[in-house]
């Protein structure tokens, strides 16, 4: 294995910086001129080769110049990445719009995705902040015909989910709408987990349309659910990285879809805290493996969002995590305040 010197350290973070600024492939000349490293254009030459040849670097055909690699980039967000607070006057500039908006959260959300797109020039995406698990409000069977039944099932957000079914046997719809009442009464309140411990009858059709119900709130909770505010899709199509027709759809669908972004979004929503950096999908989620995301959770309590930029793998993660972190903590401290959280 290649050790990684000071000296290859020091070069792999100004080609990843230089990439970055210029998407273009960095040259040992170039390096040798503008940044006194106190070596020859020969010597970066051979520490960018032994750098290539660790997998951080690579190089197109027809240029001298390298470029970084995935893991040139992951390497550069672990290790080598300077972050500072997001400048003063930056700041105050991002707080009075908010003191604008008055206190209302969706109004923040737009605002919040605005700023960040505006400020990162990447497309922003902020998720509605909501309860880590959905909760029972109340439900309703329709008889259809024959057995199948129409299961109404409404969540404590109000949100709503349905799903057709057959029951083992036929049921008036006057016996269904009185397992309706006894269900709402005992599982008012409850999230799926709660739902799944509780002292229910096992007389049919209890058990099958309990299992109804946990299956619609697991699939809510599987998809993180609610709302998605976007804004500057168009800094990212005018990288040249989309500047092919087929890249551009392939990023305007990524959001027009969403659902590609739902798990990660939830996932930094409720299993991490703080920034988090995702390169090329992390070899998870290969819709997003073309693009670079700096993700942070926010939120007061028990209720959870996310708020982040997506854009190329060469986006300008310094910066982004600057303005995210700060956009973040801004978000939870307005939540808390709103909801008279500490």
């Amino acid at each position: 294995m290649i050790e990684l010197t000071e000296r290859r350290k020091e070069i792999l973070a100004i080609v990843v910086r230089e990439y970055i600024a210029t998407a273009a492939p960095v040259g040992s000349t170039t390096i040798a001129k503008v940044h006194d490293l106190g070596v020859s254009p020969a010597t970066i030459r051979n520490e960018m080769a032994a750098l290539e040849e660790a997998g951080y670097l690579t190089h197109p055909h027809t240029s001298a110049g390298r470029l970084p690699t995935v893991k040139g980039y992951r390497y550069f967000v672990e290790q080598l990445m300077e972050t500072s607070s997001l400048p003063p006057r930056e700041q105050r500039m991002i707080r009075e719009k908010f003191d604008a908006a008055g206190w209302e959260p969706e109004a923040w959300m737009h605002l919040s995705a605005s700023v960040l797109a505006q400020v990162t020039h990447a497309a922003s995406l902020v998720t509605a902040p909501k309860p880590s698990r959905s909760q029972f409000k109340h439900l309703e069977l329709v008889e259809l015909r024959d057995g199948l039944v129409l299961l109404v099932l409404v969540l404590a957000d109000g949100s709503v989910e349905q799903v057709r079914f057959q029951l083992p046997e036929a049921r008036s719809q006057e016996e269904l709408s009185a397992l309706a009442d006894q269900l709402n009464e005992r599982l008012a309140g409850l999230d799926r987990h709660a739902i799944a411990k509780a002292s229910l009858p096992t007389i049919a059709p209890v058990p099958q349309v309990v299992d109804r119900v946990l299956e619609l709130m697991a699939e809510v909770d599987r998809r993180h659910g609610g709302q998605l505010v976007h804004a500057g899709l168009e800094h990212v199509l005018s990288q040249p990285e989309f500047a092919n027709a087929e890249r551009a759809t392939e990023v305007v669908q990524v959001f027009e879809r969403r659902e590609p972004l739902w798990p990660i979004l939830a996932d930094v929503a409720w299993s991490h805290r703080g920034v988090r950096i995702i390169i090329a999908g992390e070899d998870r989620w290969d819709a997003i493996s073309d693009y670079g995301l700096v993700l942070a959770d926010y939120g007061a309590a028990d209720t959870r969002g996310t708020v982040g930029v997506l854009g190329p793998i060469r986006m300008p993660y310094e910066r982004a995590v600057s303005v995210v972190e700060y956009v973040s903590g801004l978000m939870s401290r307005l939540l808390r305040e709103l909801y008279g959280v500490a």
